[in-house]
């Protein structure tokens, strides 16, 4: 009785290579639909499985291996007596090899047109059944899911005549995995479609986009995995065109870079390191925002991240390569730029198309045996209710400057206090462990600068010793959530030294 092996798929990528070699190596072969015209196309002898079922495909072909002649020839163990018997019972005849893909359900639901009806015809049924029953049997059957494996499996057969049972077994894994990341997006499109928010199960997916050297520290192993179509507008969609590999911290940097530039419509540079702002700069030209952006803290941002969300040219190029930098994140680079940014053999130079959508996306965050999501902190000063609670309003040149200050608090560690004019930060207080020390810590970077300053908080003030702080130190103008129990406190100091308030009534913690 010859060998068979089973063929149906989307990409069809090398398969009649594939399935020659096959075919030359004694293997009859079953397919169905758009592959096996391929095949026959190909002068490769294909039989149907409406042959060996004795059944025509019906409803549309939405069944056609869903067939104990398919199964039985899956799912038997070829060793076990009883189950030889029952083959030879019902007539049914092994299959050594399957080779399957999916219907492109991801592809399909990419297209901006895509209706209902077109994805729920790409939900594959048939291709997962028989991939999972494969999988469980491969003590007995070779399953293969991925081109890229075709070479391993035939390289196996012409040497050995089998294929390893340790590579059957890594075949199997793929194919779990690849079935679980089909299923976990379709999950997610339905859940998105029926409108749940919050899901009893949680199920999620990622691609490998590159394995890392290390992690957070050189004991640590990690990698780096995107999400499939997620936020374009992202690290795991930028495209690097110089520099050495980027590692686990520069990723993480990198990211927390892009968020906060993501926040400014006119020309704006961020300087990051460990994940904080260290110098954000706004002006008329991508030069004059990244030299504010430098002059805000010339001693931090060395080994730091810049991200930029104009075109980076020649004259910022000069600056930027006289700093050492990691990573230099923008829209597009001149040719004089790069010349002049590639001299340097490690410094990464990535770009990110910033005119995609900003696709939202839930913050996932792992914690020793769970996970928390939570939607993302779009929330804008835009979207505020802006309220002035003191007796003095802001002048013109200060709403600027609370602005700014108001994008940038959002994406500093809590407790979290930025202090800033109307183009450039001036002290950044991070991650402290009560607000006044945040604020002490801004203040004290800041120095004369902040004479004439504003203070940004990302939450309340528990007591008035930060409006206190700041006042002594030369704040103008203050802008913060409120809602403390105590916020008439704040206010009344504000009041006493003149100092205009402004409240949000929302606050950015970021933990």
């Amino acid at each position: 009785m010859k060998k068979r092996a089973l063929i149906s798929v989307s990409d069809k990528n090398g398969v009649t290579e594939f399935a020659r070699s096959l075919h030359d190596l004694g293997y009859e072969i079953i397919s169905t639909g758009g592959t096996k015209k391929a095949l026959e196309e190909s002068g490769i002898p294909v039989m149907s499985v409406s042959e060996v079922t004795g059944f025509p495909e019906i409803l549309e072909g939405r069944v056609k291996t869903l067939n104990p002649y398919i199964h039985g020839g899956l799912l038997a163990k070829f060793s076990e007596p009883g189950h030889q018997e029952q083959l030879q019972e019902h007539g049914i005849n092994p299959i050594q090899i399957v080779c399957v893909n999916l219907y492109p359900f991801q592809q399909t639901i990419a297209k901006p047109d895509v209706t209902v009806d077109d994805a729920i015809e790409n939900i594959d049924i048939g291709g997962p059944t028989m991939l999972r029953a494969s999988a469980k049997n491969h003590e007995y059957v070779t399953v293969v899911v991925d081109p890229v494996d075709y070479a391993v499996v035939l390289e196996e057969l012409k040497n050995a005549g089998e294929v390893a049972k340790e590579t059957r077994r890594k075949l199997a894994a793929k194919v779990f995995r690849h079935t679980a990341a089909y299923d976990a997006m379709i999950a997610e499109y339905m859940t998105d479609l029926a409108g749940e928010e919050v899901p009893e199960k949680l199920t999620v997916t990622y691609e490998l986009k590159q394995s890392l050297r290390y992690g957070e520290n050189p004991h640590q192993k990690a990698a780096f995995y995107r999400k499939p179509l997620g936020s374009e507008f992202s690290i795991a969609n930028a495209t690097q065109l110089h520099g050495k590999e980027l590692s686990y911290n520069n990723i993480n940097d990198a990211d927390a870079a892009l968020q906060i530039v993501k926040e400014f419509a006119e020309p704006a540079a961020v300087a990051v390191k460990h994940m904080n702002p260290c110098g954000v700069g706004t002006g008329e030209s991508t030069f004059a925002a990244f030299t504010k952006a430098f002059e805000a803290d010339p001693v931090s941002i060395f080994g730091g991240i810049v991200a930029l969300n104009r075109e980076v040219d020649q004259a910022t190029a000069v600056k930027l390569h006289e700093i050492f930098l990691e990573i230099i994140i923008a829209p597009s680079f001149s040719q004089e730029a790069l010349e002049i940014l590639t001299g340097k053999k490690n410094i990464r130079l990535l770009t990110i198309p910033f005119n995609q959508d900003n696709k939202a996306e839930q913050k996932l965050t792992t914690i020793e045996g769970g996970l928390l999501a939570q939607d993302q902190d779009r929330f804008t000063y835009e979207d505020a209710t802006i309220k002035v609670a003191t007796k003095r309003e802001p002048t013109e040149e200060e709403w600027k400057a609370l602005k700014l200050g108001w994008k940038v608090v959002k994406h500093v560690k809590s407790n979290a206090i930025v202090v800033n004019d109307s183009q450039m930060t001036l002290g950044v207080g991070a991650g402290q462990m009560n607000r006044v020390g945040a604020a002490k810590i801004a203040l004290e970077q800041a120095g004369a600068r902040a004479e004439g300053a504003v203070l940004a908080s990302d939450a309340f003030f528990p007591m008035d010793d930060t409006v206190e702080a700041a006042a002594k130190a030369g704040i103008t103008a203050i802008i913060q959530p409120g809602g403390s129990i105590r916020d008439d406190d704040s206010i009344k100091k504000a009041d006493e030294y003149g100092i205009a308030m402004v409240l949000t009534g929302v606050r950015h913690f970021k933990h």
